[in-house]
């Protein structure tokens, strides 16, 4: 993830990474025929009163006591305050805007305080500071220093039946911790199957066993009810290392053993967990790629569609104003490219470009590292001289041809007003650009419908296109520009949040290392 907080210039600031892991206890029940679905939002505040989004975790159905499996990773500076504010709401629909949901709680707190406490415990508050009744949340926080993962193929056999002639398995992976069991991964649900393949997936040795080959690991498997209350069909405990011994042709396999059962005459087990791969991978970090070498090449799109209004118009998001800047294209930059600029140097472009209805147009390919000062005046003239056109149109301006290759990563930003008409054709090419070194960050302006924007923005689940296809990662980050009333800084460091985590992943999923791996120690 990147640095949620700007240091002073100036000073000399040594960041930590911590990673925050979340769960919550009594939450207030809201709904009436079933349970609050609750889901977990880190706000970060970078001055005053002002907070921005940071990330959310996954939403569990029907639960009052969630562990949450999705953990944020932030930049701890010992010598900052650095204000966060962990809000709980219930989920009642579809939508990405929380408003419209209920509200279970918060807590304001420090990131220095979870980190001194290591596991931190508090009661969530209501808007009145009344306690949102016995509701409390707990955070855990711990140091990243391992950056190794374990690679997991796991399948079943002859599990037991639940419900009539069938069950529908998921698996939950804990570590052992101090205070207990802490949840480290949870898989996908198999519908209606007792001899289920999961899709590969990995987990960090440090949520894992924190980086111990022999510690203790929990695995459990449950049935799946959608009214939360999943049923055991069993578990058992390993290590990482017997794990590792598993194999395709000959698979490490563990007894399913449900407690409730071993009392009954000829129980032997509710059946079998076959662990056929886990491989140990030492990852590298997007620091690594930077100073190995990595090429970051950023294009910008703004949207001059008719939807944004006549430039003459001091209603139009394209409005030029004599006295200075309002437009939210030249302030969405100014934060972006304060940022992106740090990155420019021989191993890195900014080019410019103007989107025109249906593709990009490139004002001058030729040039390189340009700042926010040499951004602006290509933008306002446009403005002036170019008659909008109709409709949006995103799936022809996604369609970057970049190849795969360690030395370069694409990133593009679109500034657009939220209003989209080829939504399938736009849904089939950001899958497409999954498998390629690329990202997508999109700003919205005004005060349009950005549900489209956010449907793109699949922090919950990977898109998938018209035809099915699903996309191999999420490269989508949305960001709405009015949540920021004009701190462009902040509104940089919201946009970029997923950028590194979405860098590194790429290149380690294919195993591709640094281009100049000299320049690069070896992953720890």
């Amino acid at each position: 993830m990147a640095t949620s907080w700007a240091p002073v210039s100036g000073a000399t600031h040594f960041a930590t990474k911590v990673e925050l892991t979340i769960s919550c206890e009594n939450l207030m029940d809201m709904d009436v025929f079933s349970k609050s679905d609750p889901l977990c939002v880190l706000y970060i505040n970078t001055s005053g009163s002002h907070w921005y989004e940071y990330g959310r975790t996954e939403m569990i159905l029907n639960c009052l006591n969630p562990k949450f499996a999705k953990k944020f990773v932030l930049d701890y500076y010992f010598e900052m305050v650095q204000r966060l504010k962990f809000c709980v709401f219930d989920i009642d629909n579809d939508t990405y805007d929380l408003s419209d949901d209920d509200f279970l709680g918060e807590l304001e707190c420090t990131l220095g305080q979870i980190v001194s406490n290591r596991q931190m415990t508090r009661s969530l508050l209501l808007k009145n500071k009344r306690p949102a009744g016995r509701g409390t949340i707990t955070i855990c926080a711990e140091e990243i220093t391992d950056t190794r993962v374990a690679n997991f193929e796991v399948s079943a056999r002859k599990l037991d039946k639940k419900y009539l002639w069938w069950s529908d398995p998921f698996l939950e992976f804990f570590k052992q911790t101090e205070t207990g069991w802490q949840l480290a991964h949870r898989t996908e649900v198999v519908y209606n199957n007792l001899n289920p393949v999961w899709k590969p997936f990995r987990i960090s040795l440090r949520s894992l066993c924190g980086g111990d080959v022999e510690k203790p690991i929990k695995v459990d498997c449950y049935d799946h009810h959608v009214n939360g209350s999943h049923e055991l069909i069993g578990s058992f405990k390993t290590t990482l290392a017997e794990m590792q011994t598993g194999t395709h042709i000959c698979p490490a396999e563990f007894e399913c053993i449900n407690p409730k059962k071993l009392k009954k005459k000829n129980y032997n087990n509710s059946g079998v967990i076959c662990v056929k791969q886990c491989q140990v991978q030492k990852e590298y970090t997007f620091l690594d790629f930077i100073m190995g070498g990595c090429q970051f090449n950023f294009t910008i799109a703004i949207d001059f569609t008719g939807s944004n209004g006549d430039p003459r118009n001091p209603q139009s998001l394209h409005y030029i104003n004599p006295e200075g800047y309002n437009d939210p294209g030249p302030s969405s930059l100014a934060g972006f490219s304060r940022v992106s600029c740090q990155l420019q140097s021989k191993q890195s472009i900014l080019r410019r470009h103007r989107w025109s209805g249906e593709c990009l147009l490139s004002v001058s390919p030729s040039d390189q590292t340009l700042g926010p000062h040499e951004l602006f005046p290509h933008n306002q003239p446009c403005g002036l001289l170019c008659q909008t056109s109709s409709p949006t149109e995103c799936g022809c301006g996604k369609k970057e041809r970049v190849k795969r290759h360690c030395k370069q990563y694409f990133v593009l930003l679109i500034i657009t007003d939220g209003v989209i008409t080829d939504m399938d054709q736009t849904r089939a090419a950001i899958v497409e650009a999954s498998r390629l070194p690329m990202s997508i960050i999109i700003v919205g302006v005004g005060m349009a419908d950005f549900s489209a924007m956010e449907f793109l923005d699949s922090d919950d689940r990977l898109l998938r296109s018209p035809n099915g296809d699903v996309a191999s990662r999420d490269i989508v980050q949305f960001v709405p520009f009015r949540q920021f009333h004009g701190n462009s800084l902040a509104l940089a460091q919201s946009v970029l949040a997923e950028l590194p985590d979405q860098v590194a992943s790429f290149f380690n999923a294919y195993k591709l290392k640094p281009p100049n791996t000299l320049s690069v120690p070896e992953p720890t």
